[in-house]
């Protein structure tokens, strides 16, 4: 499990055109359906994207992330934010250093969620398993447990599409991929050049490698049953369709 260090403080920028508000619309459709909760807890929780506009909504929100800069980053946009500081200090959210594996809280909660391929990054099988029970005694009965994942194929395919290059003012990066087939195990080495805030004129350089891993969907089911979890489904790229080889992005909805 990474670290992300210098990553956190220019994660923002390179991720501004991820879909949170569609994994956030996916989250209200799954409470609509399985019951609306009152207490959260997000695991992968980043720099609080999806964290902060859930609270601001008006749920109870912990934000669990191994990575103490995230963490910090997610902090600092909370009270920035015209109810941040309000929110905190009334117990709307909480920040928390945890890994997914083994995370827990003093009670269980109502739902949890884990979005933007958070569960790729766990690289063995006893991984997925420890974070599923885990997850599974941090719920209230009847819960509901959501996550998505790349699709293996989507990692194959970055591996064929790669290098990507993003040439932008304030951040750019070259991002390559070396891609074990066997394992379904994907490497992502990116170069990225920020803006120094504190001196506009001078770009810094450093360099990330984040792993990925692939996983069957149809054992990732199995193991959410072996875990606890009943009525498992698993849907298409947003859609409340099942989801196939076709498509990108798996979401799974699972009820305790």
């Amino acid at each position: 499990m990474l670290s992300y260090r210098k990553f956190a403080y220019v994660y923002d920028q390179l991720m501004e055109d991820m879909p949170y508000p569609d994994w956030i619309r996916f989250a209200r459709t799954a409470w609509d359906k399985h019951g609306m909760p009152r207490s959260i807890a997000e695991l992968g929780c980043g720099t609080g994207s999806i964290t902060i506009p859930l609270v601001n909504s008006g749920f109870e929100v912990t934000g669990i992330d191994l990575s103490a800069d995230m963490l910090s980053v997610a902090r600092r946009k909370l009270e920035g934010s015209p109810q941040g500081s309000r929110l905190f200090r009334e117990g709307s959210v909480r920040w928390v250093q945890q890994d997914m594996r083994s995370w827990e809280l003093p009670e269980p909660v109502d739902s949890v969620i884990s979005f933007c391929d958070c569960f790729n990054y766990l690289l063995e099988e006893k991984d997925i398993r420890s974070a599923f029970v885990r997850t599974y005694e941090g719920l209230k009965e009847g819960g509901t447990f959501l996550f998505d994942v790349h699709h293996p194929n989507t990692l194959i395919r970055y591996d064929a599409e790669q290098p990507f290059v993003l040439d932008e003012r304030e951040v750019s990066y070259i991002w390559t991929c070396d891609l074990d087939e066997p394992r379904c195990e994907i490497e992502h080495h990116l170069t990225i050049f920020a803006r120094d805030h504190q001196d506009p004129a001078v770009y810094r350089r450093f360099e990330e490698t984040h792993i990925q891993r692939g996983y069957d969907p149809e054992w990732m089911k199995v193991e959410l049953i072996k875990a606890g979890f009943r009525d498992v489904k698993c849907y298409a790229d947003f859609e409340w369709v099942e989801a196939g080889d076709d498509a990108a992005r798996l979401f799974f909805v699972a009820i305790k």
